[in-house]
This record gives C-alpha cells, structure tokens and sequence, in this order.
C-alpha cells in the first residue's frame, strides 16, 4: 500500500484529529533536521525544506502510521480486556441466555449469533463437534440480531421458546437456524410448533419485557466488547470475530483446558 493510500486510511480508521497528531509528529521529527542556525527561516522556507525532507525520508511517515496504527490496537484490545472483566457475569451467567453442552462445565464458549447469517449456519456443524468432543464443555448462546427486521423477530421467538421451554431451546435453535430461506417471526414460530411448543404459551412469553430486554442486553455486551458482526465468540479472556472454522475454536477449547489461557 502507498503511503498516501495508507494516510487516508489512517483518517478513515482513526479520525481527522488523530490521523492529523499522526502528520503533526512527522512534521516534528521532519523539524528536527532543520539546522539550529536556521531559526529565523520564514514560513515558506521551513515548508520546503519539511517537504525535501519528507521526499528524501519517506520511512518517517510509514514508521509513524505504523506506530499509529500498533497503538490502536494496543488500545482496543486493552478496552476489550477492560469490558471482559468489567461484564464477565452477564457475559458467562446471565439468566437471559441459552446455554448448550454441559450445563456445569468448566470451559464455557460464548458465541453471538443471528438467525440469518450465513457464516453462522456454517459455522453450526463446529458448534455441534464441539459439544461431542468436548464434555466439559458449556456454550452460551447470545441472541445478536444485527441482520435486519426479520432477525429482530426471529430473536423474539426464541428468547420466549427459551423461557417456555429451554429443554427444547436447542432443537429450536438448529431447526430455525439450519432452515432455508429468510428467519422471521413466522419461521421461528413455525420451527416452535414443529418441535412441541404451545403457540398460546410462546404468544404470552412475547408479549412481555424480557425478549426486548434480552436482546438489549445483548447489544450493550456486544458495543461493550467492540463486536460488529456474526458469529462471534469469547472463550477465556478472548474474543475471536468470524467463523473461524472448528480446528481453531478446539485449539483454544484444548489450551484452556490444559494451562487455564486459550494459548499455551
């Protein structure tokens, strides 16, 4: 990448006022190679020579959008680390989520998820091996309707199957989630009936607060945690975006399991 395209990345990602400390610190450092005799130099002469300088030492700014860009993530991942701790017992134990496996196991997985999103369909058959593999382990499902109306009302049925019924909750889930087409409030209450639920039962659990609150909840925790998409997962101190396929999550699944951290 050029250092200009990485220059306007930098005030696309980080913001004008930062992006610009960034240019402001180069011009320091390109400053300092001024000659101490050459204090009284006019505006236009100390421009140029900031500008010779710049043309002759180009790494100068690369190596500052790539300190720019090492402290950001330093800071973002101190700010995750923050929120982890900060949110842990609504993260692993609140009374408004699912919990698949063993319900009692020492390792617990989080994933956020939405009733239509692809890569989370995909990444349904990990979940699956997982809790085959691994009989400790506890996985929470977080309703994260980002994709729409649909995965809104989706959500809303499945917080009620999860408050009616949640010995069904996982037949639900993969019904509704493993189903073709578009999950909205009719599917998700089509997949209830289908697997045992009682329409009237469903009907009264929606009509109350805690699908509402449920999935706020859950959006707070996600904004909390930087998420922006699905599937997500947190596992230990760890938050890992996407779907990163079943051989990853065991790896981290594995390292927790044998030294207390997702990587020995």
């Amino acid at each position: 990448m050029s250092l200009i395209s990485r220059a306007c990345s930098a005030f696309r990602r980080f913001g004008l006022k930062t992006a610009g400390t960034v240019l402001g610190t180069v011009l320091i450092a390109s400053a300092a190679a001024i000659p101490a005799s050459a204090q009284d130099l006019d505006r236009s002469e100390v421009e140029t020579i900031v500008r010779e300088y710049l043309l002759q030492n180009p790494e100068v700014i690369a190596d500052a959008l790539n300190e720019l860009d090492r402290r950001q993530q330093e800071a973002e991942q101190a700010a995750r680390q923050q929120a982890l701790s900060d949110a842990s017992d609504v993260l692993f134990n609140s009374s408004r989520q699912a919990v698949l496996g063993n319900p009692e196991g020492s390792i617990t997985l989080v994933e956020f998820f939405d009733y239509n999103c692809g890569y989370c369909k995909r990444a349904h058959g990990d979940m699956v091996k997982l809790i085959e593999e691994n009989p400790d382990l506890r996985i929470v499902l977080k309703e994260f309707p980002v994709l729409g109306q649909g995965s809104v009302e989706a959500a809303q049925v499945a917080v009620a199957v999860n408050s009616v019924a949640p010995e069904k909750y996982g037949e639900f889930h993969e019904g509704l989630l493993m189903q073709r087409g578009q999950a909205n409030r009719a599917s998700a209450m089509k997949v209830a009936l289908d697997v045992g639920l009682d329409e009237a039962e469903l009907q009264q659990a929606m009509a109350s607060d805690e699908a509402g609150q449920t999935i706020e909840e859950v959006y707070s925790l996600a904004n909390r945690l930087g998420l922006t998409g699905t599937p997500s997962y947190v596992i230990g101190d760890e938050v890992v975006m996407g779907a990163v396929g079943y051989e990853q999550l065991q790896s981290k699944v594995t390292a927790l399991s044998n030294c207390g951290e997702t990587s020995c």
